[in-house]
């Protein structure tokens, strides 16, 4: 076999190697805090590293279309049952390659092209897959969307029941991608199931504490509930979909040979890795500290004079309205970058800035509280980040708050040397 097989990344491809060094020191060194994203164990990247990235495996346990599949049943099994678990699911199925896939993996078994389905405006915190027109979600049903009130930008469950009545969709899809608040999922339910329709709910964002019980759960009222695993949940980034016993027949054949071909076994492997991790006492504790910290962020951040979309947060997330002060998201999220904090432009609710400037920005506290930051640091980034803002223009600001930042990182290290050392500085 030719000996560059057996040689490491440094050697074979240094430039990969290099990204990868950089990207390491770019994690630990600055504040993540982008709420959909979060720092995987070194347990769950080694269970992404490992050789079931070499394995072919198409079908499900037990009934593959490929012979060696005996321990990619034992990883597949255990990812099945961690989940079932974890979330009191009558059927699992760990094979989406992502979210996306996972919706529309639902949408295929229970919908025909042009059924009516009911999302939440993408806008007002909804999430492309939930309809909208550019997404495939919108291009194949009729979408009608759903959104939060005016005055209290939390949902407007009355409409949502007036449109569902009038509408009679097939489908309603809830959850959020940035909505800070909590999901009555339970009248969600009943309000689909007054007009016939059947609901899909996805926690991509909130999986870690529904995991927890610190969000209420949408698996017993809800046929489908889908989710990613690598948000709260603190996984390997991919999708997951639980759903009603009765379903299972319809959502395994929708996953695959419809949707997907062969699953990734090693990213099956790192889920039933990141399930195991949830089902411990210590991840109830890490996600009652990511709320914690959100609504301390939230809280500094107004008493900073910045209008926070709701009032607050119950989540792992919180909106700012930056455009109150005459502040785009898009500047917002250029300027913090610059100071080492890593947060993403967003719209806000009835926001009249177009989408890539946006009148918001979205804060999440998951990955700086896998760090062990809890309240007192929360406190110190509120003001470093009003500090930014209100000096919007100032690069001497941006500097001396990245300095800051690297300090304060450097209290609380990800995964120092252990991924490798940077082949220069």
């Amino acid at each position: 076999m030719n000996e560059a097989f057996y040689q490491p990344l440094r050697d074979v491809d240094p430039d990969v190697y290099q990204a990868i060094q950089d990207e390491i020191r770019r994690q630990s060194g600055g504040l993540e805090m982008i709420a959909s994203e979060n720092f995987a164990s070194e347990a769950v990247l080694e269970a992404m590293g490992s050789v079931f990235t070499n394995k072919y495996a198409e079908g499900y346990p037990g009934r593959r279309y490929y012979g060696g599949c005996e321990y990619v049943d034992v990883v597949e099994s255990l990812a099945i049952e961690r989940a079932r678990q974890l979330f009191g699911a009558e059927h699992v199925n760990v094979q989406p390659y992502s979210g996306s896939q996972a919706n529309m993996a639902v949408y295929i078994a229970m919908l025909q092209p042009g059924d009516t389905i009911m999302g939440m405006n993408l806008s007002h915190g909804g999430h492309l897959t939930h309809g909208h027109p550019l997404n495939f979600s919108g291009k194949y049903f009729n979408v009608v969307a759903y959104g939060v009130d005016r005055e209290t930008e939390t949902i407007d469950y009355d409409q949502m029941a007036e449109l569902a009545h009038q509408h009679k969709p097939k489908m309603i899809v809830c959850g959020a991608s940035a909505y800070p608040r909590i999901i009555d999922f339970d009248r969600i339910a009943e309000i689909a199931h007054e007009v016939g329709a059947v609901v899909m709910a996805d926690i991509a964002h909130i999986a870690g504490l529904v995991a927890a019980g610190l969000h209420p759960s949408p698996v017993p009222s809800c046929e489908f509930v889908t989710t990613t695993t690598h948000k709260t949940l603190r996984g390997p980034r991919a999708g997951m979909i639980m759903c009603k016993q009765e379903f299972a027949r319809e959502i395994d054949r929708a996953v695959f040979p419809c949707v997907q071909g062969g699953p990734h076994v090693h990213i099956m492997a790192a889920k039933a890795v990141c399930f195991k991790e949830a089902m411990r006492p210590e991840f109830k504790e890490y996600q009652a500290q990511i709320v914690k910290n959100a609504k301390v962020l939230a809280e500094e951040l107004a008493r900073a004079g910045f209008r926070i979309v709701s009032g607050g947060t119950d989540n792992h997330l919180l909106l700012v309205d930056v455009y109150a002060k005459g502040i785009t998201g898009k500047d917002a999220e250029k300027a913090l970058d610059a100071a080492g904090i890593t947060v993403n432009k967003n719209t806000i609710p009835f926001d009249t800035n177009p989408p890539l400037v946006a009148s918001g920005i979205r804060i999440g506290t998951p990955a700086l509280t896998t760090r062990g930051m809890k309240e007192p640091e929360m406190r110190l980034i509120a003001g470093m980040i009003a500090e930014v803002l209100d000096q919007i223009g100032s690069e001497e600001v941006q500097k001396s708050v990245r300095q800051r930042v690297e300090e304060l990182s450097a209290r609380f290290p990800l995964y120092g040397h252990r991924l490798g050392a940077p082949v220069s500085s």
